[in-house]
């Protein structure tokens, strides 16, 4: 009987390596979802950006698809996290701007929303978070309640860049390092388990937010001698914002480091071919452009006020473009190029699509699946795309968007006289706002009557 059993566990084990072998023809692909915190489009080497460090990451864009315009719908922390996870906008699930945990406690992910975890889990995938959620840290909005197995990281917003305070095995733990090394050792040690099982999983960085450093030495040496191109923006705190930058390349060359790692031990363990690696980030960045630094609740930074923490709530272009590259072997020819707008919303039917996991019943979804895009980058998916943000923090605002190929619109309720409206076909920077122009009443009032129709289909409660 020994031998007999033995005889028969090694032959389980050779069916099930000739299975896995077979990669995408028998196995469910895996997903890794690769979330940088604060890491605008500019800030990666393959959107023309020489100066910036990022071979590792750039492989992913390159062995597989660059996109040019993908979009978030709400340019700060928590709103774009929720609304990639309900593939809804804020205005729906209620998240408006980043939870402040010090303050709104009862502030979190309402569970009358279904996942995209959640259904993964559901279609026996092994699902997994590691690093940043920011979406409610009491107990009936921890991850483990929405649809992930496996939790190691923290759930409030901020933490420190090196020696962090984290939640291991449910308990806070005081780890020493650097946090994206050890968020990838607990990424490649969740890999390792799960081989044998189709899993999802979410490293969420922390980095390249604020404060950038420290950071290890070889993240930061590429740019002691650096003196880093800005914005073309006039009066800007240069040698502050010069300094700023080159903290901040170092973080998102932290990142790209130990995303080379994964890359490497994904190649070690053969699950290349058989895993989906998407890599992106919850919304845009500024560095001086267009006078401010930061994300949508930015601040100027300008040589007189960059010191005060002035706020200039906004949805440019800068705060709203994120990188997104996707490497799916046999799927995705290399160096592929999609010049069409996708959004935040559109990744939820999009992983679903990917796996072959059907949406349940009844599932509300505000996305479209970007997969025609992938096979046929020409297809166009998007040609108007909305967007809001409720600024609740060092200041008031309330902001709805609608943007075209042509035209953004931006209504701000809390003060009519500061709406925008710019012409993108002939100023993409944003720069000439023609709200009040009379020639251009006409465009403006097209698209608020358009914006309107939107806000209404969603119950906003800013309209009267």
């Amino acid at each position: 009987m020994k031998n007999y059993t033995s005889t028969f566990a090694i032959a389980c084990a050779l069916a099930l390596q000739l299975l896995a072998g077979c990669g995408g023809q028998t196995a469910r692909p895996n997903l890794i979802l690769l979330y940088t915190d604060d890491q605008g489009q500019w800030a990666q080497g393959i959107y023309n950006n020489a100066e910036i460090h990022t071979p590792h990451t750039d492989r992913i864009f390159q062995e597989g698809a660059t996109f040019r315009q993908a979009f978030v719908t709400t340019p700060v922390c928590s709103p774009a996290r929720a609304s990639l996870m309900t593939s809804r906008y804020s205005i729906q699930h209620g998240i408006e701007d980043w939870i402040d945990h010090r303050k709104e406690q009862e502030v979190g992910i309402d569970s009358a929303f279904t996942l995209l975890p959640e259904v993964l889990q559901d279609a026996g995938y092994a699902t997994g978070l590691i690093g940043k959620w920011h979406l409610g840290n009491q107990p009936e909005f921890h991850p483990t309640q929405h649809g992930f197995d496996y939790f190691m990281g923290f759930l409030e917003g901020g933490n420190k860049p090196w020696d962090p305070l984290l939640e291991v095995n449910g308990t806070p733990t005081q780890l020493s390092g650097p946090l994206p090394d050890i968020l990838m050792d607990d990424a490649l040690a969740f890999i390792q388990g799960h081989q044998a099982d189709p899993f999802f999983l979410s490293v969420n960085f922390r980095a390249p937010h604020a404060p950038h450093k420290p950071v290890p030495e070889e993240d930061d040496s590429p740019y002691l001698s650096l003196d880093p191109t800005l914005p073309d923006y006039p009066n800007l705190a240069v040698d502050w914002l010069k300094n700023l930058t080159r903290e901040y390349y170092a973080a998102v060359t932290s990142i790209d480091r130990n995303v080379g790692r994964m890359l490497d031990e994904l190649d070690a363990l053969n699950l290349t071919d058989n895993t989906i690696v998407i890599f992106t980030s919850d919304h845009g960045y500024n560095m001086g452009h267009r006078g401010i630094w930061s994300k949508g609740n930015g601040n100027w930074a300008l040589e007189h006020n960059w010191r005060d923490r002035i706020k200039r709530p906004n949805m440019w272009d800068t705060s709203l473009l994120t990188p997104l590259g996707i490497r799916w072997p046999g799927r995705i020819e290399p160096s592929t190029e999609i010049p069409g707008i996708i959004t935040t919303l559109d990744f939820y039917p999009t992983i679903l699509a990917m796996l072959d996991v059907e949406s349940p019943l009844g599932l509300q979804l505000e996305g479209t699946s970007f997969l025609p895009l992938l096979s046929n980058p020409a297809t166009t998916l998007h040609d108007t795309t909305f967007g809001s943000y409720d600024l609740r923090h060092g200041g008031l605002a309330h902001m709805r968007m609608i943007r075209t190929p042509e035209w953004k619109y931006v209504v701000h309720y809390e003060d009519r006289e500061l709406d925008e409206l710019y012409h993108l076909a002939t100023d993409p920077d944003e720069f000439t706002n023609l709200a009040q122009s009379p020639v251009h009443a006409t465009v403006r009032q097209s698209l608020e009557q358009h914006l309107i129709k939107w806000q209404r289909s969603l119950n906003d409660p800013i309209l009267p």
